[in-house]
C-alpha cells in the first residue's frame, strides 16, 4: 500500500514543487542582482537548414515592486530601465532612448512577472499558471498570459533550490528565449533613486 500512495502521490508533489518556489520567490526576495546569459532562437526558415541563433550577456537588476534593470554588454551594450512610471530603452550605438508609460507596456512580460509582480495574487490576475514537471534537476511553472494579444506565447520559469535560474520565452512569432541567471545577490540595498535614468546628453529621445 505505501508503494501505491508514493506513486500516486509523488509526481503531485513534485509537480507543484515549482509554484511553491515561485510564490515564496515573490514574497522573500524583494531586490536582487543577477548576471544574466540570454540564447535567442529564431524559427527555421526556409531554404535554411537551422535556426538562427543568438547569444547576449549582461547584468539584472531589481526593486520590488516596480523597478528593475537589464543591462546588455555583450555583443553590444543595450540599457533598458524601469523607474516605476517609465519604460527607458537605450541603445547607445544609436545614441537613441526610446521612453513608453511603464504600466502599458509591461503587463504580460517575464520583467512584470519577476520583478514588479509583489505575490502571487498578483501574478494570477495577468498570467494562468500551471505547474511543469521536474526535469533537468530543475522544478518548473508555466505561465501563459490571459490577455492573448500581446507579444508573449508563454513563459516557464526554473527553480532550482528555490535559486531562480531559468526563464524560457516564447513569443507570438515563435522565435524563443533562454535566459539563464547566475547566484542572485540578494545583499543589495537599493533604492528608488538607483533606477533612474537620465538620457544622456545629445541623446535623441523618442517618446511612444
Amino acid at each position: 500500500m505505501g508503494s501505491v500512495l508514493a506513486c500516486l502521490t509523488g509526481p503531485v508533489s513534485a509537480q507543484t514543487e515549482g509554484l511553491r518556489e515561485l510564490e515564496a520567490f515573490l514574497s522573500a526576495v524583494q531586490q536582487g542582482r543577477a548576471a544574466f546569459t540570454q540564447t535567442v532562437t529564431a524559427p527555421v526558415r526556409d531554404g535554411e537548414p537551422v535556426a538562427r541563433t543568438r547569444t547576449s550577456r549582461g547584468e539584472f537588476e531589481f526593486l520590488r515592486p516596480d523597478r528593475f534593470r537589464f543591462r546588455y554588454t555583450e555583443p553590444f551594450e543595450q540599457v533598458i530601465v524601469a523607474d516605476g512610471q517609465t519604460l527607458w530603452l537605450y541603445d547607445p550605438d544609436l545614441n537613441q532612448v526610446t521612453a513608453r508609460r511603464q504600466a502599458e507596456v509591461l503587463a504580460n512580460t517575464p520583467a512584470a512577472l519577476l520583478a514588479a509582480a509583489p505575490d502571487l495574487r498578483a501574478v494570477r490576475r495577468a498570467f494562468t499558471l500551471s505547474a511543469g514537471e521536474s526535469r533537468d534537476g530543475l522544478n518548473w511553472v508555466e505561465a501563459v498570459p490571459v490577455a492573448r494579444d500581446g507579444q508573449v506565447q508563454r513563459i516557464r520559469i526554473g527553480f532550482r533550490q528555490g535559486q531562480l535560474e531559468v526563464l524560457d520565452i516564447l513569443d507570438s512569432f515563435g522565435q524563443r528565449s533562454i535566459m539563464r541567471f547566475g547566484p542572485l545577490d540578494r545583499s543589495t540595498q537599493f533604492t528608488a533613486a538607483h533606477f533612474r535614468f537620465q538620457p544622456p546628453a545629445g541623446a535623441e529621445v523618442l517618446r511612444q
